[in-house]
């Protein structure tokens, strides 16, 4: 869990592309995008939400390797409107 922890990181460290104004009375949080799985099965997915219009490519970490062989993980940081 702490290599986890170490790998999120400080979410005030984080750039937010595209940032809009928040109306008044609206409040802002982050949702952290946790992908794990091969090194290709994350890869893609990052590649199919960017073709989606989610997420550019390069908004999402470095690949990071986990305890398990094989596995590797990326996180995304956005910042979300809750009204």
């Amino acid at each position: 869990m702490a290599q986890t922890r170490n790998f999120i990181g400080n979410v005030s460290d984080t750039t937010v592309v595209g940032t809009k104004i928040v109306p008044e009375g609206d409040r802002r949080e982050p949702l952290k995008h946790l992908l794990i799985g091969s090194k290709k099965t994350v890869i893609s997915t990052i590649h199919y939400l960017h073709v989606l219009g989610y997420a550019h490519a390069t908004d999402w970490s470095d690949l990071m390797p986990t305890s398990n062989p094989g596995e590797v993980m990326s996180i995304l940081v956005r910042e979300m409107v809750i009204k």
